[in-house]
């Protein structure tokens, strides 16, 4: 299958997910990885994080604005897990300040996908993070590895609305 075949698995991947594993890099230089739930905003082409100030991804993001982070399908338990299709996708984050023009949006849209995160944003140390994706990387199992610039991702998200 070449690159194109696997443009449909991508998107469905994106929007049918809401957690993944962030990767970030501490301030000793060594990388770090957490759990985290996210949401696609389809026509801006970036995904949003809402993280609370006091966690150590956080911190790393506001510091280094370089980050990975990396979904798969669902294991099942049988066959080969290498077989599993995954995405890493390589970004900038940066928090979105809550009184700029396009906060409100970001949050609607975080809210529209992850509903029951409603109740956080009324405290103080979350930060509603943008995740501006710089390229990407996606397996859909043996011999089928394909790269992804980060505007071929956006260009995709965006006709998929």
């Amino acid at each position: 299958m070449g690159k194109r075949d696997h443009l449909a698995q991508i998107t469905e991947m994106l929007q049918q997910h809401r957690w993944a594993a962030l990767a970030t890099v501490d301030a000793g230089g060594l990388p770090a990885a957490s759990m985290v739930a996210y949401a696609v905003d389809l026509p801006r082409g970036c995904l949003y994080l809402h993280l609370s100030g006091l966690a150590a991804h956080s911190k790393e993001i506001l510091r280094q604005e370089a980050v990975a982070l990396v979904l798969s399908e669902c294991d099942t338990g049988r066959g080969d897990p290498q077989q599993l299709a995954r995405l890493s996708l390589r970004a900038r984050g940066a928090p979105i300040a809550r009184d700029a023009a396009d906060y409100e949006s970001a949050k609607q849209c975080y809210l529209q996908q992850l509903p029951d995160a409603e109740q956080l944003f009324g405290f103080g140390d979350f930060m509603l993070f943008c995740l501006v994706i710089e390229s990407a990387r996606f397996v859909g199992g043996f011999g089928q590895a394909h790269s992804y610039s980060g505007e071929e991702i956006r260009q995709l998200l965006a006709r998929s609305q």
